[in-house]
């Protein structure tokens, strides 16, 4: 990964502070994580990676008996003087070694002139309660996969990103920003994926990578699973979230199985901590907080909308797309706009939401709710004319304010628009593009007579 990452910015966040804290990376695999602290580790006079799935490395924390002696060791492995400055030290796959994890609260009580990042695969973790990180003593941030405005920078389109960047977009960058968004629609945001495509811009060349990517993503059952029915289980529901990304779903019969809603969410909600998929649950409210409703059915997002392309089968009916909107009734779009809403997202609080009517015979649903400045704002993801939005009218209705956004293949545009029962709000249509945009879209709309 030869390219920047929006995350890099958040470690100089982190960096900077006075009572910063060692820092947990959290994340899929292949998402970047290590190239993005390698990367940032170019910074720092001293940079030292320790790889705990290697005995070497994972010996400075199983041989020792204080935290002084294993800063020590691994100071003078690596040519350092214990009074140099400034060191980062990253301790990748820390999951193996429960010690190096339950020391990391050590290195903030009484190392807090060392920079320390630490990062794991979750996948082999979840199951294994031993290694919870220290509380209080650590911080967190979330990396998730390449976003468009990461793709622009690393397919070289830079005028384009300035263009994205801009608010309001002019309306001269319409058509090539959505030209290269249909191409980051069509591939994804897995980093090899993006590098790749950089590389040879010829998509029938990462065929294999997809192949790798979820082939990994499989085999890593073993690593946590526990007992045959659990791997059964674990296995059928890693392939099903491919599937069925971008629904509705129920627990019970998922993916057309005949396994208990129990063991269905207990498989999901373990591969939501791994990151490979979120259980977006409904809210019915219309004012903060967005209070999840546990009791309906929850929406799928999936980690990244470029394997689910590939795994269904859906890349070759996605080229030359006008409109995304249109493409398999919009399961595609709303997902990838899902993914680009949480591409902006770096604590692992943070979560989508979406909004339906608390009555039980209704079907209005809102895409998804954005909170902004003390309000939810509510988030429509379609073409067609302003006229058939009506859940997101019924959501404005009982609302006490007057914005609402759409995302759709068109320009920018800015309505005054009335709901059937009369009440006046502001609908913001914006290209699907600016999905990664729309919190900066909110304060510009916020500002607009």
């Amino acid at each position: 990964m030869n390219f920047k990452r929006d995350i890099l910015n958040e470690f100089q966040l982190w960096s900077e502070k006075s009572d910063r804290k060692p820092l947990v990376l959290r994340g899929a695999r292949q998402v970047g994580k290590t190239t993005a602290v390698q990367i940032f580790g170019k910074q720092f006079k001293y940079f030292i990676q320790l790889n705990l799935e290697k005995i070497l490395d994972r010996n400075y924390f199983t041989l020792y008996d204080r935290i002084e002696d294993t800063v020590a060791a691994i100071l003078f492995a690596h040519n350092i003087p214990t009074n140099a400055k400034p060191i980062l030290i990253f301790i990748d796959e820390i999951q193996t070694e429960p010690k190096a994890v339950a020391w990391l609260r050590y290195f903030y009580e009484q190392y807090p002139n060392l920079y320390v990042i630490a990062a794991g695969s979750l996948l082999e973790t979840l199951l294994e309660a031993k290694n919870t990180f220290p509380v209080g003593r650590v911080e967190y941030l979330v990396m998730r996969p390449v976003s468009f405005s990461e793709f622009l920078g690393a397919i070289g389109e830079h005028q384009a990103l300035e263009a994205l960047n801009e608010i309001p977009l002019p309306n001269f960058a319409h058509p090539k920003l959505l030209n290269l968004f249909h191409t980051y629609a069509l591939i994804g945001g897995m980093p090899e994926i993006v590098q790749r495509f950089a590389e040879h811009r010829d998509i029938t060349r990462l065929k294999p990578i997809y192949n790798t990517l979820l082939t990994a993503y499989q085999d890593d059952v073993q690593k946590y699973a526990s007992g045959k029915v659990r791997t059964q289980i674990l296995h059928h529901c890693i392939q099903q979230i491919f599937l069925e990304a971008g629904k509705r779903i129920k627990f019970q019969g998922f993916g057309q199985s005949y396994y208990s809603s129990k063991d269905i969410g207990e498989a999901l909600r373990i591969l939501q901590k791994a990151m490979l998929c979120n259980l977006v649950y409904p809210s019915t409210q219309t004012e903060l907080p967005p209070l999840p409703n546990l009791k309906k059915q929850p929406y799928l997002q999936v980690l990244d909308t470029g394997l689910v392309n590939y795994f269904c089968g859906l890349q070759e009916g996605l080229i030359g797309t006008k409109d995304l909107s249109d493409a398999y009734r919009g399961r595609v779009i709303q997902h990838w706009v899902g993914q680009q809403i949480l591409s902006t997202l770096h604590y692992p609080l943070d979560q989508l939401h979406f909004w339906v009517r608390e009555k039980n015979q209704s079907d209005a649903e809102v895409d998804y709710i954005l909170p902004f400045k003390g309000m939810l704002i509510p988030l429509e993801v379609k073409s067609g004319s302003t006229g058939t939005l009506r859940s997101l009218q019924a959501f404005m209705d009982v609302a006490q304010h007057d914005m609402a956004l759409r995302l759709y293949a068109g320009e920018l545009k800015l309505h005054p628009i009335s709901t059937a029962q009369g009440k006046n709000y502001r609908l913001l249509n914006l290209p699907y593009f600016l999905g990664e945009k729309l919190e900066a879209y909110l304060r510009w709309m916020a500002d607009q007579p």
